[in-house]
């Protein structure tokens, strides 16, 4: 890296180079004005050499050879120090003209990260940042305590024309014209002057200056004094190809008249002036100026005696100096001396010379607290290490030492800190520390707005560039330096940085930062009157859900008094609210598929069709779609379309959602839809097909949506108000009124009654669809497409009187309604309905029956109805009588019965098929789709428990446990009936009526269940045709209500449906019985919300067992009571024991009968085994309730307690084997001897058994294989006789 082409390098030759001193007369002036320049103009575009190659010779012997040398030259009013003020209204100007030559560019796009990366600095960055830097570094020029702009030469300038030159002269050099940094001795006053005559060609010849010039060399010497001729040409119209004074002269109206009188002679002689003022005489002054200076220095100040000299000195002179402003030096002191000579051979190129006398007067300074002097020697330093290219570390400690000092130790020293950070950021980033020169321009940033402003961008130029690039300081600092240009009124400014923070936070997650942004943008483009552009960046901060309630309504606000400004009320405008959830999107239209209300379109179309298998004719399998079924030929394209019917509405089902705290009012929502001719079809595809390929985000025009012919279709017109944070669901519809091809575009809505947005359809979908595979079934796109094909026949039906709410058990009449509302009938109408447990379908008979008087018995015997015949699935169709046509005006009844089987939410699904009679028809059928969701409440809980009696294998106690499970209703239990294999039943208490029901109350009733004898050759009954079973009735007998008849229908169709869905026991109907519980509710104002109907409950329990847990059952039969003369010898009784085997098993038993109770006396196999599986009702013991009197003394034996003595003894066989077949019963005789009277318990004997099972049958864990059993009581009473 060579320093001297660095920009930093550039920057110090322009302000760090020799500066001439000029003295003019008026004349002077006047003359050079001819040609739009004033003296210095004229000469500084050739103060600036590439080449001069001038050798120089310094404090050593070997000279070297200067390349590149500038002049500055200055009139000798303008060495002051400048006014800041007057610096700081001339930037503001420069930045003001700066910002209305961006306006014109304010309407681009701001360029990304990735493209600024992509060119160099210099090219990103605003010209005028480079003009902006070198002002401010100029409000520090002829500073007293620096000497880099002291003048070195003085140029007096006469003209030809004044009267007596030589006096005009001596008269210029006045200490009254003089600055007064040198009459205050801050310069010395002792400089090398040039005597210049200027002469006008204009007004006379040559001749007559060089008569004067040879009189003045002998006043003035001949090395001194020069001559130079200008305004050569005559007319004035010398054209300068590249005009060296435009960049010196940019207040110029016309930069073509600059030096319109100069020749090329002209030019000539000024660049040679300029070449021998630079190279005769500034050059060896100021070598010859250092080399005195550096003699005197090492005479005094350098060496190890003078340096302690020096240090002592300043030890005693400490105690006199004022620690604020430090002490005041002239341009003869020691330090000034030798601050000339490290600033001259600066200027000359002699860094190593510099930077020595730096170092020398550092340390003086320091010691004096002379801290702005010693900051600026700091300052030097840093630039002397940077041009020798070497010791980084010590370059930036000198400038970061500089530039502390100043800010903590100068008082009004930030304008000297802001040129050292701005050269110090310059040796950053020669070296590529753009982040620490970013921080540098921060610090330097300052109060003033306008300063701040153009330093703070600058920052984010440097953390653009540093190395990874930082985009998210680069974009923050942007919008810090907007917000400064927005202080100091430069608006175009701060939109300019706030677009290019807009390219960074783009994509990202930094949604408040993002909203302020474009906030402020657009009210700045709506403040310049420019509110097209203000609406655009109005629009990215509508969806600001993040922000508070209060900022939403500011944003909201604000973009509708934009859009009223714009004059876009009416435009349809891309609006990002609210929120259209396009894969929420639901198209509803019906072709051969037809719905009977809104719940029945919300079922997937999945159970539809699956629903649908059974009813709809069934096709070849080469037949995919449904139209195949018609004659007519028809092409693949519109086989596979949507088809729609004339005059029947197509709905679209669009999710908006509001995702702002405030509420957001839409009117005018509508779909956007397009109406073609059949014949415009391929036309039609093709300019879709090509709109969408070249234009992506399909450009609606308001001229296209608004404009469209809307007499082929109707649309419906939604207003609604979205609530904060909610999500609306909104039905709209679009009817065809004529054949063709029918396309939904989008939908439109008018925001706050002005502003019309629409949403493209297309546009979501070609998106989602891009990435997919080529092969696809079906698009979105073509979901939205649609052939309208003529008007058809359209079935409606509806069920009269079904609630939405009823108790379980209920049974309701219903009525089915079908109208057709079409010229054209229909007819093979067939309806399947997906639970027959809660919807039976009736006979047309049953359309006019008085309900629930129709189910009751008949009082003469005769029968009201046949039996149900046994539902084999639930899946039937049922089919309507032949004969039936619906016709227009000709609506079509027909009973349903409803029964609520169980309690909780219901969902009934009906489908509905009918043929169309018009034999041209486009459809040969369509389906009505029918959907209904019911409450069930429970309402009563009943259970039976039946418990085989042991004294009888025919009769059974039956516990019927009722209980009301809503706190809400009172029911009245009407009847109890049984079903099954012959059965009968009756209350135990035949004075017994259960109590009115009330609400979450229970009552417990006890039936006697007895098993009929079925006839002798009697056939077998099929487990799902209920016989005729017994009836009780449980209400009063004086509420003259007659029993109702089960085997009727419904009653019988639904309980034939609930043996079908209700659990099977293992052993099988022939164990099992079913019992129907009829109630009713009692009418009250409950609040329940069930409407009240007159109807009945039926509660079916249906498989309910009549076994017990053991397999085996037995009865012992005989006399309870005997009279015998023991006189005349022993009681022999015979008894009969009936065993009974209830399971699918082959039963191996055995009787053991037991002389003794003790367990000695008992088989060994089951000497110390009690039956756990023994259920049922047993007989309590009499010994401690009854008292059998005799007349014979101690009658009651059975409390012997004697061994000796056995009353009683087995008498026939004490061990009896037998195999008993599955559900067979089997008789076995037993006999007792009893030897005096009284009352025995003939339970000393034990049924052992064990099951066989079938080998693919045996291996069931729960299932028993064996057990002993001991017997049940049997009580005998023997009495003497008389």
């Amino acid at each position: 890296m060579d320093p001297a082409n660095t920009p930093l390098g550039r920057m110090l030759l322009d302000e760090i180079s020799p500066v001439v001193m000029v003295l003019t007369t008026p004349l002077v002036d006047e003359a050079c004005q001819k040609n739009g320049l004033s003296f210095i103009e004229m000469l500084s575009p050739f103060c600036v050499f590439n080449n001069i190659d001038v050798p120089v010779r310094t404090a050593s012997d070997q000279p070297y050879r200067l390349q590149k040398f500038k002049l500055r030259l200055f009139y000798a009013s303008d060495i002051r120090q400048p006014d800041l003020q007057v610096t700081k209204e001339r930037l503001k100007e420069v930045i003001t003209k700066a910002g209305e030559e961006e306006s014109l560019n304010l309407h681009l796009d701001a360029p990304q990260p990735d493209d600024l990366l992509s060119r160099s600095e210099s090219e990103v960055l605003p010209s005028w940042f480079k003009f902006f830097n070198k002002e401010l570094i100029r409000t520090l020029s002829f500073s007293d305590h620096e000497a880099f702009d002291h003048p070195v030469v003085c140029l007096l300038v006469v003209s030809s024309k004044d009267d007596q030159p030589v006096n005009r002269f001596v008269d210029l050099f006045n200490t009254d014209q003089l600055p007064s940094l040198l009459n205050d001795g801050a310069m010395d006053p002792k400089i090398h002057k040039l005597y210049l005559l200027l002469h006008d060609n204009q007004d006379a010849p040559p001749e007559k200056a060089t008569k004067f010039l040879s009189e003045m060399k002998s006043t003035f010497g001949a090395n001194a004094l020069q001559l130079l001729c200008i305004n050569s040409s005559r007319d004035g119209l010398v054209e300068h190809l590249e005009n060296p004074w435009t960049l010196y002269k940019s207040d110029a109206l016309s930069t073509h008249s600059l030096g319109r009188f100069l020749n090329k002679d002209d030019v000539n002689e000024i660049k040679d002036l300029t070449q021998d003022l630079a190279s005769k005489h500034v050059i060896p002054s100021m070598e010859e100026k250092v080399r005195v200076l550096n003699q005197q220095v090492s005479a005094t100040r350098k060496g190890f005696r003078n340096q302690i000299k020096n240090l002592w000195w300043r030890k005693g002179k400490e105690e006199s100096l004022d620690a604020s402003n430090g002490p005041t030096y002239t341009f003869s002191s020691t330090e000034s001396q030798i601050r000339v000579l490290g600033d001259y051979a600066f200027m000359l190129r002699d860094y190593e010379l510099a930077l020595s006398n730096y170092r020398l007067i550092s340390t003086d300074y320091k010691l004096d607290k002379a801290w702005k002097r010693y900051a600026g020697v700091q300052e030097m330093m840093g630039v002397t290490y940077f041009m020798l290219n070497h010791s980084r570390k010590e370059a930036e400690y000198c400038m970061e030492n500089a530039f502390n000092t100043y800010l903590k130790n100068v008082p009004a020293g930030h304008q000297n800190a802001t040129r050292c950070g701005l050269w110090w950021i310059e040796m950053l980033k020669a070296r590529d520390q753009y982040k620490e020169a970013a921080s540098v321009y921060f610090h330097i940033s300052g109060e003033e707005s306008l300063h701040s402003a153009v330093m703070l961008e600058q920052a984010s130029y440097c953390y653009l560039y540093s190395k990874p690039p930082m985009l998210r300081k680069y974009g923050f600092h942007l919008v810090l330096s907007g917000n400064q240009y927005k202080k100091c009124d430069q608006i175009k400014h701060a939109i300019r940085t706030y677009q290019r923070a807009i390219s960074v936070f783009k994509g990202t997650t930094w949604s408040y930062i993002k909203d302020h942004v474009h906030f402020h943008v657009g009210q700045w483009y709506a403040f310049l009157g420019l509110y097209d552009a203000a609406v655009v960046h109005m629009l990215e901060v509508l969806m600001c859900a993040h922000q508070s309630k209060t900022t939403q309504e500011l944003f909201l606000k604000n973009f509708l008094h934009f859009v009223q400004k714009a004059g876009k009320a009416c435009e349809v405008l891309k609006l990002p609210l609210p929120i259209i959830n396009a894969s929420s999107l639901k198209v509803v239209f019906e072709d051969h598929r037809t719905y009977a209300s809104p719940a029945a379109i919300g079922v997937r179309e999945s159970l539809w069709r699956s629903f649908e298998e059974e009813v709809i004719p069934s096709l070849p399998t080469a037949r995919t779609n449904w139209l195949e079924v018609q004659s007519k030929p028809i092409s693949r394209k519109r086989k596979e379309s949507n088809v729609c019917i004339v005059g029947e509405a197509i709905q679209v089902d669009v999710e908006f959602k509001n995702p702002l705290q405030i509420s957001i009012p839409l009117t005018n929502v509508s779909l956007i839809c397009e109406l073609f001719e059949r014949s415009d079809e391929a036309q039609t595809d093709a300019s879709t097909s090509s709109e969408l390929q070249n234009n992506e985000h399909i450009n609606l025009t308001a001229e296209r949506l608004m404009n469209f012919d809307k007499s082929s279709f109707a649309l419906s017109d939604v207003d609604c108000t979205l609530e904060s944070g909610s999500t609306t669901m909104v039905k709209l519809t679009v009817t065809p009124r004529e054949e063709g091809i029918l396309n939904i575009v989008g939908v439109k809505w008018r925001l706050s009654g002005s502003v019309v947005g629409c949403y493209n359809f297309l546009t979501t979908t070609m998106k989602k669809t891009a990435t997919r595979k080529k092969k696809q079934k079906r698009s979105f796109t073509d979901n939205l497409k649609f052939e309208v094909i003529k008007s058809l026949p359209k079935l409606e039906g509806l069920i009269h009187t079904l609630p939405e709410k009823v108790y379980a058990g209920e049974l309701r009449h219903l009525t089915l309604e079908l109208s057709n509302m079409s010229e054209a009938a229909v007819k093979n109408l067939k309806m399947k309905i997906s639970h027959p447990r809660f919807l039976n379908i009736g006979k047309a008979e049953h359309l006019k029956v008085k309900y629930p008087t129709c189910l009751e018995k008949r009082t003469d015997g005769e029968q009201t109805g046949s039996l149900a015949q046994p539902i084999e699935g639930s899946d039937s169709v049922f089919h309507f009588p032949n004969d039936i046509v619906v016709r227009k005006d000709s609506p079509l009844s027909w009973p349903l019965w409803f029964h609520a089987a169980v309690p909780g939410n219901i969902s009934l699904y009906i489908v509905l098929y009918y043929e169309i009679e018009d034999a041209e028809s486009f459809m040969k059928y369509r389906t009505l789709r029918m959907f209904y969701n019911l409450e069930v409440l429970p309402a009563i809980d009943v259970s039976f428990q039946i418990s085989p009696l042991p004294s009888t294998l025919q009769k059974f106690l039956v516990r019927m446990d009722v209980a009301s499970r809503t706190s809400l209703e009172d029911f009245q239990i009407h009847q109890l009936s049984s079903l099954g294999s012959q059965w009968e039943i009756s209350l135990i208490d035949t004075l017994f009526h259960p109590p009115l029901l009330m609400s979450a109350q229970a009552f417990t009733c006890f039936l006697m269940l007895k098993r009929c004898e079925k006839p002798k050759g009697s056939d077998e009954v099929s487990s799902l045709t209920p016989c005729i079973g017994g009836d009780v009735k449980l209400s009063p007998n004086d509420d003259g209500e007659s029993l109702y008849d089960i085997s009727l229908s419904p009653l019988s169709d639904f309980h034939n449906c609930e043996r079908l869905h209700q659990e099977k026991p293992s052993q099988g109907d022939s164990d099992t019985v079913d019992f129907v519980l009829i109630s009713r509710r009692v009418h009250s104002e409950s609040g329940s919300g069930v409407s009240y109907s007159p109807c009945l409950l039926s509660n079916h329990a249906c498989h309910c067992s009549i076994s017990s847990s053991s397999p085996i059952s037995w009865a012992v039969e005989g006399p309870r009571e005997i009279h015998h003369n023991f006189s005349a010898s022993f009681c022999e009784v015979s008894l009969r024991m009936t065993l009974y085997n209830s399971s699918d098993a082959v039963a191996s038993l055995r009787v053991n009968t037991l002389d003794s109770n003790q367990s000695g006396f008992l088989l060994s196999d089951s000497s110390a085994v009690l039956p756990t599986n023994q259920e049922g009702w047993y007989n309590v013991s009499l010994e401690s309730e009854i008292k059998v009197t005799s007349d014979v003394r101690g009658t009651i034996l059975n409390s012997l307690s004697s061994e000796s003595i056995r009353p009683i003894i087995w008498s026939g066989s004490s061990s009896t084997k037998l195999q008993l077949e599955p559900s067979s019963t089997v008789q076995i005789p037993l006999q007792v001897c009893i030897f005096c009277p009284g009352t025995y318990d003939l339970s000393n004997y034990v049924v052992q058994w064990n099951l066989q099972w079938p080998i693919d049958q045996g291996n069931e864990e729960t299932r028993p294989n064996s057990g002993t059993c001991p017997g049940y009581p049997y009580y005998i009473t023997v009495l003497p006789s008389s």
